[in-house]
């Protein structure tokens, strides 16, 4: 098993084990996607797979149809999405993706953060080309060979797909993320997961307790009410 999977499964399930954490920041995926595409899931696969994924995480119905109401009528909620760079301890580079209703408060909160981690900010665009951004869908593996799977998702728009402990992760650039996420449903694959994620095009490896460092300052970021997600150069 490779340090990177089992970074990324820690942080997953850290990640998805707090509901009273990521139930608001899913409600705000669903939100966003809603206000995106419409309402109506079937026409809205981005939203569909928002959906997909907040079920996943056992978010009750009530919650999620209150989400995509959100996005609509005259108490719509106007969310913005918003990226914010930094550079954390041991110099690890953080990518921080934000949805929110306030720019000046979300960035006083993150640069906050940052500094108080011993980390800094940086100006928007310093790394936008260290990391890409692409379509990730996650899942168990299925009854079915990989290379079948693989073939049967190329015209979908599929880069790569990897298996490692049972679990199945699909890439494709952000752009197929639509057909994609129709070619699984096609499938019968219900991903545990669906999103943009951003991808370090160079990860770097870190000691132990470097890694450590870096995950209380995610732990710090991921309970600012208006971050959604973060990414580093990890390897």
């Amino acid at each position: 098993m490779g340090r990177a999977f089992e970074y990324r499964k820690a942080a997953k399930e850290k990640r998805w084990g707090n509901m009273s954490r990521i139930f608001p920041k899913l409600g705000k995926i669903i939100t966003m996607a809603a206000k995106e595409g419409g309402p109506d899931a079937d026409m809205n696969p981005k939203l569909r797979s928002a959906i997909l994924t907040a079920k996943a995480q056992n978010m009750p119905k009530d919650n999620i149809d209150a989400a995509i109401k959100r996005a609509s009528g005259k108490d719509a909620v106007s969310l913005a999405e918003m990226n914010i760079e930094g550079k954390g301890p041991h110099g690890v580079l953080f990518f921080v993706e934000c949805a929110t209703d306030n720019n000046a408060r979300t960035i006083s909160n993150v640069r906050t953060i940052f500094g108080r981690s011993k980390g800094e900010t940086l100006n928007n665009g310093s790394l936008e080309f260290m990391f890409s951004r692409k379509a990730v869908f996650r899942f168990p593996k299925p009854d079915m060979d990989l290379d079948e799977l693989e073939f049967a998702l190329i015209d979908a728009g599929i880069e790569s797909l990897e298996e490692e402990e049972g679990e199945v992760s699909v890439y494709g650039e952000y752009t197929a993320f639509g057909s994609l996420s129709t070619a699984l449903e096609e499938l019968g694959i219900v991903p545990e997961t669906s999103a943009l994620e951003r991808i370090a095009n160079s990860p770097m490896e870190f000691t132990d307790e470097q890694i450590a460092d870096t995950e209380k300052l995610i732990d710090k970021l991921e309970d600012d009410e208006d971050v959604q997600a973060v990414y580093t150069n990890i390897g």
